[in-house]
């Protein structure tokens, strides 16, 4: 069995392939000064950036779990996904609010993806 582990910290790491399956740690911003569609836009560029180190796209998502601090937000936060989803090829999505692991984090994004 042949699995690929990216970037790896002692706790995590960002990205793991196993077979054709690339499974994408949570998400966030280093800067957390910003709002939750400026946030979300700087995720998904990390995303982007993820899924071509494994030789895939946004259109290879299979589903995607996004964590917002509030809820409230989720107009804001679809501002930038609308703007960025594969129209062609949407994912399964769940969203959710949740308490994240700093206040200053505003949205967190799950996803798993073929290649």
């Amino acid at each position: 069995m042949t699995i690929q582990r990216f970037h790896p910290t002692p706790r995590l790491c960002d990205m793991v392939i196993h077979k054709d399956t690339v499974y994408l740690a949570g998400q966030i911003v280093d800067d957390g000064s910003t709002t939750v569609e400026a946030q979300t836009r700087d995720v998904l560029r990390q995303i982007d950036a993820l899924l071509a180190e494994a030789g895939t796209s946004k259109s290879g998502i299979l589903t995607a779990t996004v964590y917002l601090a509030d809820i409230a937000t989720f107009p804001e936060m679809n501002a930038a996904w609308d703007a960025w989803v594969d129209k062609a090829n949407p994912p399964a999505r769940a969203t959710v609010e949740a308490k994240l692991a700093d206040p200053s984090i505003l949205v967190e994004i799950v996803v798993v993806a073929a290649r």
